[in-house]
């Protein structure tokens, strides 16, 4: 049976903590609060968690999910010959609602699908989201929805699409927390020449070219 704990109640919140640490390692998904919408989520480096995680969304895996980190350093730790362009806007827009594609390390034994070698990386801008990325590690997470049905502001609208699919819910309020429509992250890909963005979202084609001004949107 899946738990839900109020992560607005301080002891809850550490309760919720521990029981989601102990689910993602024991290869169970769970839903997470972030800056952008709620997330469903899964030990990266597994790829039993992975395969879940799909499963739950109604998802194949010619859609990989991508990677949430704690921290800035984790990010030579999973990619590769990162450009000095995304460097600068991880630097930037980190804690933030930016994706970066990238290179993966090749020695790294994960399976997040058909990936073709690369990485979508993020670090939210969520206190809940981080605390529990500090305890576990990167999280592979996608939108806590089902495929083809739009995402809920809360985890108990999560809970009624995803069900005993998810072992924990973190609740936290409303995403976003002024309770207006939800807006995804930016994608940007820095695995082609010139950088491209791949999906439009929180952050403009004109604040990321203050920082990396290569960029293009699709289609340009």
């Amino acid at each position: 049976m899946s738990e839900t704990f109020d992560c607005q109640d301080p002891a809850a919140r550490a309760e919720g903590i521990a029981a989601a640490q102990v689910a993602v390692a024991a290869k169970s998904c769970v839903v997470i609060p972030t800056d952008t919408v709620y997330g469903i989520g899964a030990d990266a480096f597994s790829p039993q968690a992975v395969a879940t995680l799909l499963a739950a969304k109604g998802r194949g895996r010619q859609m990989p999910p991508p990677v949430l980190i704690p921290r800035l350093a984790t990010l030579d730790g999973l990619a590769t010959d990162v450009p000095e362009g995304a460097r600068a806007l991880a630097e930037r827009f980190w804690p933030g609602a930016l994706t970066l594609i990238l290179h993966a390390q090749p020695s790294l034994t994960w399976d997040l699908g058909e990936t073709r070698g690369t990485v979508a990386l993020r670090m939210p801008d969520d206190a809940v989201a981080r605390e529990l990325l500090d305890a576990t590690g990167p999280l592979a997470v996608s939108s806590a929805n089902r495929t083809g049905v739009a995402t809920g502001p809360t985890a108990a609208d999560a809970r009624e699409q995803l069900a005993d699919s998810v072992a924990v819910y973190l609740e936290d309020g409303q995403r976003p927390a002024a309770g207006g429509v939800p807006t995804p992250s930016t994608i940007v890909d820095y695995t082609t020449e010139p950088p491209l963005i791949r999906r439009l979202g929180a952050l403009s084609l004109e604040t990321l070219r203050e920082v990396a001004p290569s960029i293009v949107a699709e289609g340009n």
